[in-house]
């Protein structure tokens, strides 16, 4: 059994900061692929970033590349995405989201992970 835990969200202003973090749950899951997602009211979930367990590549949407950054610990079996220069845009409900194996190319962007938190919720008003 795995359990995903995000933390962090909140309200802020524009050009606020934030960071939100996610924990799995399990001596024995080792996640291969994690990732954040975030679904703004009214639209579809999209791919925010992703970063597999090993190895130095990470993936980040258009839209947050330059103001977000994702980093892992691994011993901890945990995700964090640092959110700076925060717009109105970024209001949405982030998910993280693991899965064990390691995501090869685009496949890192596609909404196929094998678990998924409950989300938390980032407003950004102006």
């Amino acid at each position: 059994q795995v359990e995903l835990v995000e933390s962090g969200g909140g309200s802020v202003q524009v050009g606020d900061s934030l960071r939100l973090s996610c924990a799995a749950s399990g001596r024995t899951f080792r996640s291969g692929t994690m990732g954040w997602f975030r679904q703004p009211p009214g639209k579809e979930r999209e791919f925010v970033a992703g970063i597999r367990r090993t190895g130095p590549y990470i993936d980040y949407a258009d839209s947050v590349k330059g103001r977000f950054t994702m980093s892992r610990d691994n011993a901890k079996n945990s995700v964090y995405l640092q959110m700076n220069s925060l717009k109105p845009e970024d209001t949405a409900v982030y998910y993280c989201a693991a899965d064990s194996s390691a995501k090869i190319g685009l496949a890192m962007r596609n909404p196929d992970y094998d678990y998924w938190g409950q989300g938390t919720q980032v407003t950004v008003s102006s």
